[in-house]
């Protein structure tokens, strides 16, 4: 079997899952090893672009009004390729290429693809995902080898958390800066199984728009920001917007130094591990006297107040 990703968390998943030998076209933004082996099908009018998150949603919300896409797919390549199967999504129009731009090129093809469309809105989606990926390369069991290691991994924080009787962190993770969007979908989960609670978030929906002064009036104990799409360095340059603001000194999360950036991908790319690994992140952040944040997701956070951009 042929398969293309046009997602980068199923792409992760699938090369989690050792199932990668049938994947053969993936997107511009796939997880390393995969854009070192596969070819690029779907690309992105914007690549090597570095706009400000305010740029970047005014784009998105003049394209959508006009009916355009962003995304679009490299049909030759495509044609190349010939799949038996497309994972594709629904879940964010902004953040992918959606269903309806991968049907119109698969129309273009002289055979029929099956399109498999990975949705997820909790992290429970998430993990049933990887069952659904798996069934579709006959390898169900591989998926239940894997999801017996994450949950495994969860359980782990949890018996710690009880164990030291910790109470619930207040938090508040953004995934945009301008305008701000709170944390939706299955990143509530992900605070959840850390240790915190985010009273601003949208679980199992969309993220949303959320005004400054509910976040001045919430004031968090820790405050977690990881745009969509964003890493660390990108994040750095669009803190301004924060930190220009009068009542931004004011918040407890800034007194107390407990402001962390983060790569997107721990949170905004549903790929069952890559989550798992966020939760484990955030754990630490949330109770480092109980929790530390594993070795080799170091790189992926800093602490606002620890980085030349803030003490320059």
């Amino acid at each position: 079997m042929k398969a293309c990703s046009f997602l980068p968390a199923v792409t992760q998943m699938i090369y989690d899952m050792g199932l990668d030998d049938q994947l053969h076209g993936i997107t511009f933004e796939c997880p390393e090893i995969a854009l070192n082996e596969k070819e690029k099908v779907v690309r992105y009018v914007l690549e090597g672009k570095n706009y400000s998150s305010k740029e970047i949603d005014t784009i998105f919300s003049n394209s959508k009004a006009e009916g355009r896409s962003l995304y679009y797919v490299d049909d030759e390549v495509l044609k190349a390729i010939m799949p038996d199967v497309i994972f594709t999504q629904d879940v964010c129009e902004v953040c992918q290429i959606d269903t309806a731009c991968t049907t119109a090129a698969v129309a273009k093809l002289d055979k029929e693809v099956e399109l498999i469309a990975i949705s997820p809105s909790s992290l429970a989606d998430v993990f049933a995902s990887l069952i659904t990926i798996a069934k579709s390369f006959d390898q169900e069991e591989q998926a239940y080898q894997h999801l017996a290691i994450l949950k495994n991994r969860l359980d782990h924080i949890i018996d710690k958390q009880r164990e030291n009787r910790l109470l619930p962190k207040r938090v508040s993770l953004l995934e945009w800066i301008e305008p701000i969007y709170n944390c939706g979908h299955w990143i509530p989960d992900q605070i959840a199984y850390a240790g915190g609670v985010d009273m601003l978030s949208n679980p199992s929906g969309d993220s949303i728009v959320t005004q400054w002064e509910k976040i001045i009036k919430y004031d968090p104990e820790v405050i977690v920001i990881a745009p969509c799409g964003y890493h660390i360095a990108r994040t750095l340059e669009d803190m301004k917007f924060f930190i220009s603001k009068n009542e931004w000194k004011q918040l407890r999360a800034v007194k107390n130094k407990r402001v962390f950036l983060a790569d997107f991908d721990l949170f905004t790319q549903p790929s069952a591990s890559t989550l798992v690994d966020g939760i484990e992140l955030l754990a630490g952040l949330f109770n480092p006297n109980v929790f530390e944040v594993p070795n080799h997701l170091k790189h992926k956070v800093i602490n606002f107040f620890e980085n030349e951009y803030i003490n320059a």
